[in-house]
């Protein structure tokens, strides 16, 4: 993610920015009064005409089901019209700087939690709490998203409208359980005794698979917070990752490699880790919800599950480390803010919500969907959904905000987790060191900020 730009203005510039804005507040409190969510007024438009929808990850499976969704919505409303633009996700971010520089924003347009900051510190997002408030989505909402929006945006307000998200998952075989009469790896101590009581190297089989290769540093630290129970990322806007009890959590998964886990972990990627389990005899894999149907076609829906990855202790608040959460946001510049609500609001209700993740295999926002069938019958999906529902977890969001987190995580830490997995490093100076480096990096996000 890129900083956030703050251009330089002259005296003049700011007091015209300045005299805008108020006449800008002044027309929507006259048009919408203390709701914020009325329209019929030059700041919300009229209701009806044509809005523009940007897809913030548009390609051949997540296309044909937006344009269903778009479809239904213009049959219920048929004054209103959807312009469907799909962007690549690995260009999305740049796209929307350039408008946010430029102009051509769109009305409404899907943003992810890891550039949901930049979006907001440039003042590109309208807050949507009072336009939530009393509609038809109100109270529906999952918690763990919502939080995890709130908190991306660095704001105690909403500026995106939760539409899907992934949660850190614990699968094993469930055949490899059952004829060694263990339980499911619902604690850590179940955990680590699979982990051991699973592993036979003269057979080539393991109890786990780590993932020491890249993208390692995410999973590593969705482990090492779960366990530990460290619920914030931050304190006092310095970093809980070099914390004691995350040490130590890591020195019990880095203990593992090689003991526990093939060899050739150190350089497995996503794509080599699931093949290894799901072709292999290995007990564990932690992976999110993304990999379930790799699992299910390879080893069959008896003999793999999945579970939430364990809190702390037994009966102790789950800590969940939030995965991307992406969302629906409603841009300033838009002309027709009404018409544009009513699409957001059309595309997060229960029946399009559980339509769109049923297709796209993701967790929904929507908290109606977990009754419905596809959720029943997926445990893992549900299990996941119910403990982001849940009031007692806490989450604790990455800093994908900070321009340095991607760099962070990936060049500079992956080397050194490999380091830690070879006994060439400690854990202690390695999360040492990647917490200077996160402290540095948030206090020099802060000044920008100030800036």
């Amino acid at each position: 993610m890129r900083e956030a730009r703050h251009p330089q203005r002259t005296s003049r510039a700011r007091l015209t920015a300045a005299a805008l804005t108020v006449l800008a507040l002044t027309a929507t409190a006259t048009a919408c009064g203390d709701s914020g969510s009325s329209g019929g007024s030059d700041s919300e438009g009229s209701g009806k005409g044509t809005i523009t929808f940007w897809d913030n990850n548009g390609g051949p499976q997540r296309t044909p089901v937006w344009k269903t969704i778009i479809q239904k919505f213009e049959k219920k409303y048929p004054d209103i019209k959807v312009e469907y633009v799909p962007i690549p996700s690995t260009s999305v971010q740049q796209k929307y700087d350039t408008a946010v520089a430029g102009g051509g924003l769109p009305d409404v347009g899907l943003v992810g939690t890891a550039y949901l900051a930049d979006l907001t510190a440039q003042n590109a997002l309208e807050p949507l709490d009072s336009r939530i408030k009393g509609s038809s989505i109100d109270g529906q909402l999952l918690k763990g998203f919502v939080e995890t929006v709130r908190q991306s945006g660095n704001s105690d307000k909403l500026y995106a409208v939760p539409t899907s998200g992934n949660m850190g998952t614990l699968w094993y075989r469930t055949d490899l359980f059952k004829a060694a009469n263990l339980q499911p790896p619902t604690t850590w101590d179940a955990f680590y005794t699979a982990a051991e009581t699973l592993t036979n190297k003269a057979k080539d089989e393991f109890g786990f698979t780590i993932r020491g290769g890249a993208g390692s540093i995410a999973q590593a630290l969705e482990v090492i917070y779960a366990q530990s129970g460290i619920d914030t990322f931050w304190k006092n806007d310095k970093t809980t990752v070099n914390d004691p009890k995350n040490v130590a959590a890591l020195d019990k998964l880095a203990a593992l490699y090689n003991t526990a886990t093939p060899k050739a972990d150190l350089n497995n990627d996503y794509v080599k880790m699931v093949a290894e389990f799901d072709n292999g005899s290995i007990g564990m894999l932690q992976h999110n919800l993304g990999s379930y149907q790799d699992h299910v076609k390879s080893l069959g829906l008896d003999k793999v599950a999945g579970v939430p990855l364990p809190p702390a202790k037994p009966g102790a608040a789950r800590t969940i480390v939030s995965e991307p959460v992406d969302g629906i946001g409603l841009f300033k510049s838009s002309k027709n803010k009404a018409a544009a609500w009513k699409f957001i609001e059309f595309a997060t209700s229960h029946e399009m919500n559980t339509y769109w993740n049923e297709q796209a295999g993701q967790v929904p926002a929507n908290t109606l969907a977990v009754d419905d069938d596809w959720i029943q019958e997926a445990p893992a999906t549900r299990d996941a959904f119910k403990a982001m529902d849940d009031p007692n977890t806490k989450i604790i969001q990455l800093p994908y905000y900070l321009p340095e987190w991607n760099s962070l995580s990936k060049a500079t830490s992956e080397p050194d987790f490999q380091k830690v997995l070879l006994k060439k490093m400690t854990s202690k100076e390695f999360l040492d060191k990647l917490a200077d480096q996160l402290n540095t990096a948030q206090s020099e996000w802060r000044q920008r900020q100030k800036g």
